[in-house]
């Protein structure tokens, strides 16, 4: 049996601080489930973008025990519309400086006015969207390992979200001021977080494992032609 990590933030609101933790959210049956539906991904990148995915759909669904999470904050029109496996291990065990996540993923690129830049990564194409779509968007992380102080938990700012789009040269004077927090969990524990939030994260030491399933999730569609690449 895997030993727990030390007891998380449990203090953090979401609508105050942009982050929440869930504490065993998820039971054995449904850590094993989504170990078995991600099973077959490379193993050999630090984030694997997933681009289909059915066998999470019920446990992403907003009746489900994860998309009942992003449905507390943003109502029952939330939907799954981009996932993430992050799996660090010894070989693989990198840093992750402070940022605002900017980027979702569509079905096909179209000239939309506020809408870019434009890439494509690992065969999906991603844009910065207005920043005004990701302050209506959450993201939920779900952790399959214990991750204490000195396992790469995610550090985030609290109340960040507020602050719009940050320049990037303004963001260390950000945490400076602000101060941070360390997002620790347990095995089966979900964090729901408001997109725009600044976060990173440090190499594991000693390096371990340490695998979290990343979703965004909108309740809003976008403009025409755009659409959700989704699961």
């Amino acid at each position: 049996m895997q030993a727990k990590a030390q007891p998380p933030e449990t203090d953090l609101c979401f609508e105050e601080d942009g982050a929440q933790i869930f504490t065993e959210a998820l039971d054995t049956a449904a850590c094993l489930a989504i170990e078995q539906a991600i099973a077959d991904l490379p193993g050999d990148v630090p984030g694997v973008r997933i681009g289909f995915a059915p066998a999470l759909r019920a446990m992403l669904a907003v009746d489900g025990p994860i998309g009942s999470i992003a449905a507390s904050a943003l109502g029952p029109d939330a939907r799954a519309v981009r996932a993430v496996l992050f799996d660090k291990t010894a070989a693989r065990n990198w840093a992750l400086g402070w940022h605002q996540d900017r980027t979702i993923v569509v079905e096909q690129r179209a000239d939309v006015n506020g809408f870019g830049p434009w890439t494509v990564k690992a065969g999906l194409v991603q844009v910065e969207p207005p920043f005004a779509l990701l302050e209506r968007m959450v993201t939920i992380r779900v952790h399959l390992d214990p991750v204490d102080a000195k396992n790469a938990p995610l550090r985030i700012v609290p109340g960040s979200h507020r602050l719009g789009r940050l320049p990037e040269a303004s963001i260390k004077h950000i945490v400076e001021e602000r101060g941070e927090r360390l997002c620790l969990a347990n095995r089966g524990d979900v964090w729901l977080y408001a997109t725009p939030i600044v976060h990173g994260s440090r190499a594991a030491d000693p390096p371990r494992r340490r695998r979290v399933l990343q979703v965004d999730y909108a309740a809003v569609d976008l403009p025409e032609p755009l659409r959700w690449r989704g699961l």
